[in-house]
């Protein structure tokens, strides 16, 4: 039986169709998402139906779809990409949210291991941390506490794994690594590829994007909602707005972070709102990124208070860094 495997789709319902096509599958074939299907891309409740409904079709749970069902759970607060997709699917987001949370973290076929995120390595699947199959930041940081190479070099299973998530050549092509991991994540809402494999042959196809997605979702949605944060994107190009808005999902997550972790830590909830304040500040790094931190933690963090932070294109990279250190 041929299956294919399908990189992060983020949205981008014709471009799934353009693979299909391409791939010209049989009535038996099955077709499985890595994860990441919807936010980001103009499409999220058509993708989001096409596997909610086609018989053969089927999703693993990646970052992004379990973004949602935390945040459902008050987990976690949505960042800019979900708060779109959840005005995109208007009153079915509920049901949606639900069909999420019953998603698998993993698919583990006779011809190879499917997980969205990463693998530790020399860890059984079942011992697997979640955060590190779904590709979280926590995931990430788990990893890059306890290995100093990238999880893929160390990487000893007996199946080939296939990921998406991440991409790591930057490009159009997909990430092959020893043909014993294949990254399928191709930035597709960024107007790069869709990329898929075929199994058992293991072959690669791919469809060019259509157009940077992403950009103009965002661009839509803050003409039609914040009237100001729309003349900040056109005052930025194209790739500083989208990465701009890359680390404020990065900001929005940490701030999660910290914040799980005091309310977990003793005699945090009997301070006062000032004490609070202090020891999330003493948690939040250092400036620029902890004033970013603040305004997250006050639900006050957007393109428009970002880009006064951010005083040039050229500090996004400088402050991402800092949050790859916390």
């Amino acid at each position: 039986m041929t299956t294919l495997v399908i990189g992060d789709i983020h949205g981008c319902y014709v471009e799934l169709q353009d693979l299909l096509d391409k791939a010209g599958l049989g009535d038996d074939a099955l077709i499985l998402s890595v994860g990441d299907f919807v936010d980001r891309g103009p499409e999220t409740p058509q993708v989001l139906d096409f596997f909610h409904t086609h018989p053969n079709a089927h999703a693993l749970m990646g970052n992004h779809e379990r973004k949602h069902v935390r945040a459902a759970r008050g987990e976690i607060q949505l960042s800019l990409s979900q708060r779109i997709s959840k005005i995109q699917l208007a009153d079915r987001y509920s049901n949606a949210v639900e069909w999420m949370g019953a998603l698998p973290l993993y698919s583990q076929m006779e011809e190879a291991l499917i997980v969205h995120g990463f693998f530790e390595p020399n860890v059984p699947l079942e011992a697997q941390h979640p955060s590190v199959l779904c590709g979280t930041l926590g995931g990430a940081k788990i990893l890059h506490e306890r290995y100093n190479r990238p999880w893929y070099e160390l990487y000893e299973g007996d199946q080939p794994i296939i990921v998406g998530h991440q991409n790591y050549t930057d490009s159009d092509q997909p990430f092959i690594y020893k043909d014993k991991v294949f990254g399928l994540d191709t930035s597709c809402v960024l107007g790069k590829s869709l990329t898929g494999i075929l199994l058992p042959s293991f072959r690669i196809i791919s469809v060019p994007s259509r157009g940077n997605h992403l950009e103009r979702v965002r661009r839509e949605y803050k003409k039609a909602h914040r009237s100001n944060a729309a003349r900040v994107l056109e005052v930025w190009s194209e790739q500083d707005n989208i990465a701009l808005a890359e680390l404020i999902e990065k900001v929005e997550a940490a701030n999660q972070t910290v914040l799980a972790k005091l309310q977990s830590s003793a005699g945090y909830n009997q301070l006062n709102p000032r004490q609070q304040a202090q020891m999330y500040a003493d948690m939040a790094g250092k400036e620029p990124a902890a004033i970013l931190m603040q305004k997250a933690r006050l639900g006050n963090l957007d393109l428009e208070a970002a880009r006064k932070v951010v005083k040039s294109a050229t500090q996004i990279e400088e402050i991402g860094r800092q949050f790859d250190e916390m």
